[in-house]
């Protein structure tokens, strides 16, 4: 094996060989002239150091080493041919694994959708949700943690790309019971004397953005509990704490003692960002070409599935 090392071709001539028991009909079905067959088996006799296959002028039989080994070189050759494909999936994005950051409230926009779709489109990737808060995720896609997610209001890495994936408004949320709750729209303005119940803006530049409509609608708005999830913040508004400003499709888990008004002049937005490494994965490739087009090419494409 030092001197000439066995190949796959070695085996599958000898398994054609072995199969037809002809070094003709074998050398036909290989497309190559019986004389190198010949060689080549002549080869792999010498390189095992044993006569695999017995010949004479009327017949050609296989020895016990032969045949012993015609049942490993058949089991060589399928693996070889597993392992061809299963590369083929890896390298294509087909397979392996898929860490994707979200929160809660994304998750709501759509998010369950897109990864069910794309579950059915590559079933060999196994893709793991984790929900955290939106500075986390840009730090475990850093970490190498993550290997993408969906961020609102996403910060300028130059190591990361962001491309729109969804676009989404905003609503004010109270009590049905509130005076404000018999308008079907409402001005950020109107919101000026209310309890806000806020994202926690340490983590979230999207309640940075909210912060700055209402600062620039004319009041700092005063907030009085600040929580990380929107079920969180739909919870505190149900039990009284005051109002707040979230995700249109938030209302999909919203108690039934809230109500959802659109904002007029739509002056703040929710619009969600895919946010991956430049450098990634055929995995994280294919799930992002997945997206691109499911999605719409991003922003205006009115959600996921639309």
């Amino acid at each position: 094996m030092d001197r000439t090392g066995m190949e796959l071709r070695h085996l599958r001539y000898f398994v054609a060989v072995a199969e037809t028991l002809s070094f003709t009909e074998a050398a036909r079905r290989l497309a190559i002239s019986q004389p190198p067959l010949s060689q080549q088996i002549r080869d792999l006799e010498l390189e095992i150091g044993t006569t695999l296959i017995a010949r004479s002028s009327r017949n050609v039989s296989l020895t016990p080493a032969g045949a012993a080994f015609l049942t490993r070189a058949r089991q060589i050759l399928a693996e070889a041919v597993r392992a061809r494909d299963e590369a083929r999936v890896i390298g294509a994005g087909r397979s392996g694994t898929l860490d994707i950051g979200m929160t809660g409230a994304v998750l709501l926009g759509g998010l369950g959708g897109l990864v069910a779709a794309f579950q059915i489109f590559a079933p060999g990737v196994q893709v793991r949700l984790h929900e955290m808060p939106p500075g986390e995720q840009e730090a475990a896609l850093g970490a190498g943690r993550l290997d993408l997610c969906f961020l609102r209001t996403p910060g300028a890495d130059p190591a990361l790309r962001v491309e729109p994936a969804w676009s989404e408004g905003v609503s004010a949320v109270l009590p049905r019971d509130h005076p404000l709750a018999v308008r079907r729209r409402l001005a950020l303005a109107d919101l000026r004397d209310e309890p806000f119940v806020f994202f926690r803006r340490a983590d979230s530049r999207f309640a940075d953005h909210l912060w700055t409509c209402c600062i620039e609608a004319g009041f700092a708005p005063r907030i009085v509990q600040e929580v990380v999830e929107a079920h969180a913040v739909m919870a505190l508004v149900a039990d009284g704490f005051g109002i707040a400003l979230l995700p249109d499709s938030a209302r999909r888990l919203a108690p039934s003692g809230l109500g959802f008004r659109p904002l007029a002049g739509n002056p703040a937005r929710a619009d969600v960002s895919l946010v991956y490494p430049r450098e990634h994965s055929a995995v994280v490739g294919e799930f992002i070409g997945f997206a691109r087009t499911r999605l719409g090419r991003g922003a205006g494409s009115g959600g996921p599935g639309s």
